[in-house]
């Protein structure tokens, strides 16, 4: 039964933005419908607003949601999220400020930002507080290179934000991680909270929207038809932005091994562009014959990432990427794609260890690629039996929909 408390959920990332829709609303729509009563303030980029804000108006209203939000502001970095937290804030407090009980709201606050809200409004106003930290969200600046400990205002953010990132693992009512790894580091701190207040939900994935069962062969056929470089070849896709994280190069070199074992294509899935993809292709010796990048809506994914027969992500390792769980895991799986990726990020590579479906590599030089693309066509049928069960086990949106929900009922 769902308590009488109200959840009011901060984010400074949009609803309108694929974040929102892929992995913030699916949740808290199920939740919703569970009888929880649900609030959404949310900071939205105002093209993704002109283009999604009816359809996501539609979502909430269905799903008895009240939405409020402002409009992100950009220019100077600093200058702009004082502005765009602000805001949020000033939304946050108003609403605080028109119930009767204090006692009956509970802030659920998307990552750092925000979270510095719920802890004010905590102290101030004795609300709940849900820190939802998503990663180690200080570290993964510096160590992407937005923030410079070498640059004064850098190394004061970065203290500042660890100093409250301490404050709010220990005041916040639950925590939610992304990873079991990082939760074993924060407790590892000895800050002094049990193990319990920490509940892990990875990045869940719809696992109707993103599944084979609900391919149109007739479409399927159609879109085939656009790309006759992929017939009779190995696919190779890669899905997603090419930034900071993600390392191209690598990408890049791995698949140029991989075409001296196999007739093989890598269809790029992204928003990116195209030259600089044909930029870093030519500086490896990469025949550009050989890539299709192609842009998808959500809706269109599924059916982009069925043209391949395996997939494959690079992410740099850092201390900051333990704390993260990328959604195209959920999504590459579901579509039953055996996964190529590289260990020290998250619990990835003790899930594909642990269920056989795709391959971890140590570490990045020829031999290794050599290795796993041997390991890799070798296996690969044992691997893609196991892709379905893994993405069920781990990333099914409905056990983390009721994984939220136990968090909830800790506010009865």
């Amino acid at each position: 039964m769902a308590t009488d408390k109200t959840f009011l959920f901060l984010s400074i990332d949009g609803m309108t933005d694929p974040l929102g829709q892929s992995q913030v609303l699916p949740y808290l729509t199920g939740l919703s419908k569970k009888g929880y009563k649900v609030g959404i303030v949310s900071c939205e980029k105002t093209e993704n607003w002109k283009l999604h804000h009816h359809v996501i108006d539609q979502i909430v209203k269905d799903a008895g949601i009240n939405w409020e939000y402002c409009f992100y502001k950009t220019g100077l970095p600093f200058v702009s999220q004082i502005q765009n937290y602000s805001a949020l804030k000033k939304i946050a407090i108003n609403h605080i400020k028109s119930i009767s009980n204090t006692n009956n709201l509970i802030l659920h606050c998307r990552s750092y930002l925000t979270g510095l809200i719920g802890l004010y409004s905590k102290k101030k106003y004795n609300t709940g507080f849900i820190f939802d930290m998503r990663g180690f969200w200080a570290d993964e600046r510096i160590e992407g290179g937005i923030w410079k400990k070498s640059n004064p205002i850098g190394l004061y953010l970065y203290s500042y934000f660890k100093k409250k990132e301490k404050e709010m693992i220990v005041q916040s009512d639950a925590i939610i991680s992304l990873t079991h790894k990082a939760k074993s580091i924060i407790i590892d701190w000895n800050f002094g909270i049990d193990n319990s207040k920490i509940t892990v939900i990875p990045c869940c994935v719809d696992l109707k929207h993103f599944s084979q069962n609900n391919i149109q062969t007739e479409h399927l056929f159609s879109l085939k038809q656009n790309y006759p470089q992929l017939k009779n070849k190995f696919v190779l896709s890669y899905v997603g932005s090419l930034g900071t994280w993600y390392m191209a190069d690598e990408m890049l070199e791995f698949f140029k091994i991989l075409t001296k074992t196999t007739d093989a294509i890598f269809l790029i899935i992204t928003k990116d562009s195209k030259e600089l993809v044909y930029e870093a292709a030519k500086k490896h010796q990469v025949d550009i014959n050989k890539l299709v990048i192609v842009s998808s809506s959500r809706a269109e994914m599924p059916y982009y990432i069925a043209l391949s027969d395996a997939s494959l992500f690079f992410i740099k390792p850092s201390f900051s990427k333990y704390a993260s769980s990328p959604t195209k895991m959920g999504e590459l799986l579901s579509m039953q794609l055996p996964i190529i990726t590289n260990a020290g990020v998250g619990d990835v590579d003790s899930i594909i260890l642990e269920t056989q479906c795709g391959v971890i590599i140590s570490s990045f030089n020829t031999d290794e690629y050599q290795k796993t693309v041997l390991n890799l066509l070798e296996n690969i049928h044992k691997y893609k039996q196991q892709t379905l069960s893994t993405a069920n086990a781990y990333f099914s949106l409905k056990d983390g929909v009721e994984k939220y929900e136990t968090v909830y009922n800790l506010f009865k």
